[in-house]
């Protein structure tokens, strides 16, 4: 290289830290002016004056600084010396590192492991549960109620009280495989208190067995411990749950608005991580990819906005029929056929529809979007496509373009409608399929955006009732979790329904938070027991909402009259 070539790297340097640093010499050593230096060396005028700003409080020109390169060395040997000699996780690593007054996140340890050549850490067991050493058994018979005053933390699930003892469970299940210590009744109580309370799975449970308000709200002395959960979890068989979700079904006509005969449907893959070799694959959407699990259809009324079905014993083989059994259950619960189903595409089969339709049965769905349909609709005109306007859309796509046709498909005798719509924020067109042929397009589209709130209170079943936790490590019947997790989201939904409009499309969780995870100060007597719920912002919503004063005798407290109260 030449002297010129060398004084060229000085006046128009390749390396971004060096133009930085050469354009902050000409401004201060040189006096050049702020245009003509951002021209000759490529930067924006505001960064030029933001890093002058810098250099004018610090003293320091930080991109330049060699401290944070060391800072970042010293935090790298260290994350490696945590791996390498202790087996921590990122996160533990994390917690050390800020211990250490050095700062990472877990995707930055996870890079800096990466790079170093750490395989990721095995799959870690179940956390391990503190023994409670001289706790007492669980058993009814020492249930007792005495003149007493305590604290618990579950003061919130007395909210649920009233319409559990309306719901009379306890008929229900009382020919259900039972102790006389716990019989069938409190074991589901138990269940679902523990549901409500959004713990999750039995090995959760035992760090909170010790507060009585969760006992006292399920009618026991002390709450079952996790062997006893998991053991009766495994005793209850399907016919006993399809007898407890048709009791179930004429509660919820009670407790929520009355049903349009409008549902939802979605399959659902509940990952499992153990070792049963007869486990199917199912295709999990949210990783996609194939895994183990198991394969749920989960059901949302329309208009109460709740899960009203869960079916677990889906097969890949029976993936395809599991519509019409959801149907004939419905006729058998309600008297009557669902007026309209709503489910995405490749949910059953053509000849599967058109025993729906048969049945006079409303459909809307999604036609895969194959290769020769997409060419077929771009050689369209372009003036047989028409601009609504829809309401349940956001702003961007609330205008999209229409092409409303009558086609026939294969193993479909009937005609069908197909809307393909442009404008939604997709390459390629939405193809919509359905039998209802009078419709305005803008109905039709409004109705399947709707669909997706399935998703939400999927969503809100896997966050809060952990109905994705199944666990080799902890055994539970998913069958019974899953019936239980609807049992709870009807009465989460019950109690947003008396809250009022404000609420009726809260989550469990907000919900939770809001008004159930709730300390209150119990008094119990002869004659009645007072919850006396902590001063929190929200609690005038919980009077209006006719959550005080009395609130009806609850049996499995020994008839002990319910009273809600505020500090």
């Amino acid at each position: 290289m030449t002297d010129q070539d060398i004084a060229r790297l000085f006046l128009s340097p390749d390396n971004p830290r060096q133009r930085r640093y050469e354009a902050l010499r000409a401004r201060f050593v040189d006096g050049k002016p702020w245009a003509q230096i951002a021209e000759q060396f490529g930067l924006n005028q505001g960064t030029l004056r933001n890093l002058a700003c810098e250099l004018r409080k610090t003293q320091v020109i930080s991109q330049f600084d060699d401290r944070n390169t060391k800072t970042h060395s010293r935090r790298d040997a260290r994350i490696i010396e945590l791996r390498q000699k202790e087996q921590l996780s990122n996160a533990e690593i994390a917690d050390r590192l800020k211990a250490d007054n050095l700062r990472a996140g877990t995707t930055t340890i996870g890079l800096v492991l990466k790079r170093a050549g750490f395989p990721r850490l095995p799959r870690r067991v179940a956390r391990a549960v503190p023994q409670v050493f001289g706790a007492a058994e669980s058993d009814i018979r020492q249930f007792q109620i005495r003149t007493d005053r305590w604290h618990t933390r579950f003061g919130g699930l007395f909210l649920f009280a009233r319409d559990l003892a309306n719901a009379a469970l306890d008929r229900v299940v009382a020919d259900w495989p039972s102790s006389q210590k716990v019989p069938a009744p409190a074991m589901i109580r138990a269940l679902l208190a523990l549901k409500l309370w959004g713990i999750g799975r039995p090995y959760h449970v035992m760090p909170d067995i010790l507060d009585q308000g969760s006992a006292f709200f399920a009618g026991l002395n002390v709450m079952p411990k996790k062997s006893t959960l998991t053991e009766y979890s495994t005793r209850v068989g399907r016919q006993h749950l399809r007898t407890l979700m048709d009791a179930w079904h004429k509660v919820t006509q009670t407790l929520l608005p009355a049903s349009d005969g409008s549902f939802d449907l979605d399959f659902h893959t509940i990952p499992y991580h153990g070792d049963e070799a007869l486990m199917q694959q199912p295709f999990v959407s949210k990783r996609s990819r194939r895994q183990r699990g198991i394969l749920a259809l989960v059901t949302r009324e329309a208009q109460q906005r709740v899960l009203v079905y869960g079916n677990t014993t889906i097969s890949k083989a029976s993936k395809n029929d599991a519509i019409l059994e959801f149907v004939d259950l419905w006729e058998q619960r309600a008297g009557h056929l669902p007026r309209e189903l709503v489910f995405n595409s490749r949910f059953t089969t053509y000849a599967n529809l058109a025993e729906l339709h048969a049945r006079g049965i409303s459909f809307l769905t999604l036609r895969q979007r194959a290769p020769t349909i997409i060419d077929r609709l771009s050689q369209r005109p372009l003036n047989s496509w028409r601009k609504i306007r829809l309401h349940n859309i956001g702003r961007k796509y609330a205008t999209p373009r229409v092409l409303d046709d009558i086609i026939s498909l294969r193993h479909y005798p009937h005609p069908l409608r197909q809307l393909a719509i442009e404008g939604l924020g997709r390459d390629k067109p939405t193809l919509l399929i359905t039998n209802r042929m009078n419709d305005h397009p803008a109905i039709l589209i409004d109705r399947y955006a709707q669909r997706m709130l399935i998703e939400n209170a999927t969503e809100d079943a896997i966050n809060f009732f952990h109905m994705d936790a199944l666990s080799s490590t902890v055994p539970l019947r998913i069958d019974l979790d899953l019936q239980l997790t609807l049992i709870a989201s009807t009465l989460y939904q019950g109690l947003a329904k008396r809250l009022g409009a404000r609420y009726a499309t809260a989550t469990c969780q907000t919900l939770f938070q809001r008004f159930v995870s709730a300390p209150a100060l119990v008094i119990t007597n002869e004659q009645q027991v007072v919850v006396r719920l902590t001063r929190r912002a929200h609690n005038n919503e919980l009077r209006a909402a006719g959550y005080v004063g009395p609130q009806g005798r609850i049996p499995w407290i020994h008839g002990r009259q319910l009273i809600l109260e505020y500090s």
